[in-house]
């Protein structure tokens, strides 16, 4: 057999998304919250997919906590390494989806490029940007492990919020207010948003 130069050659041979989507019955997107430590991305995020299991949806969390603990581990919080961790976790989401699975990511990436970055490698199509708006003050108010406390006493660094900056994101399809509302209330209004987007 001559030896193929392209070693990519295989991805015409494995069983492509829309067959798994098929099987899945449901519509592979990613569904990318984004917002300040303590806005309520994660809780968010857990709620939605709750509420998403209960009608038979396939999907997988990625936050900073899976992330970091794990393919992520060696990277810190400098600008670099910021760029670095929403670059890897775009490629994995872009393997979910591949995959038929709805992707929920929960992740500050709180600046203009890094967003665009994001979307540029999982596809504008395929990304719902969800923008959990909840003020500075009130995440402080919640901060139970006393991140920013520690940010403002200077004994971390390039926290965002507080040394390093958020930009408020300019192209996102849903702003989500957590600040006067229920997680419950929340849940239901970005998962009557993303439905039509999921369902066969």
């Amino acid at each position: 057999m001559k030896q193929q130069n392209n070693i990519y050659t295989v991805f015409d041979r494995i069983i492509k998304r829309e067959d798994k989507e098929i099987l899945l019955n449901q519509n592979a997107v990613a569904i990318w919250l984004t917002g300040l430590s303590g806005s309520g991305k994660t809780t968010l995020g857990i709620a939605l997919e709750k509420k998403l299991f209960e009608r038979g949806y396939l999907t997988q969390i990625l936050d900073g906590d899976n992330i970091r603990s794990g393919i992520n581990k060696n990277l810190n919080f400098t600008e670099v390494d910021r760029l670095e961790n929403i670059r890897r976790i775009s490629e994995v989401t872009k393997l979910f989806i591949n995959c038929g699975v709805i992707a929920i990511n929960c992740f500050i990436s709180p600046t203009d490029e890094i967003r665009k970055m994001a979307r540029d490698i999982i596809g504008e199509e395929n990304l719902i940007e969800v923008y959990i708006n909840t003020p500075l003050r009130v995440c402080e108010d919640r901060d139970v492990k006393g991140l920013y406390q520690k940010a403002r006493d200077g004994k971390i660094k390039n926290f965002t919020g507080i040394d390093s900056p958020f930009d408020r994101p300019e192209t996102i399809d849903i702003e989500i207010f957590t600040e006067h509302e229920s997680i419950e209330t929340s849940a239901q209004k970005l998962f009557d948003f993303v439905i039509n987007k999921i369902k066969k």
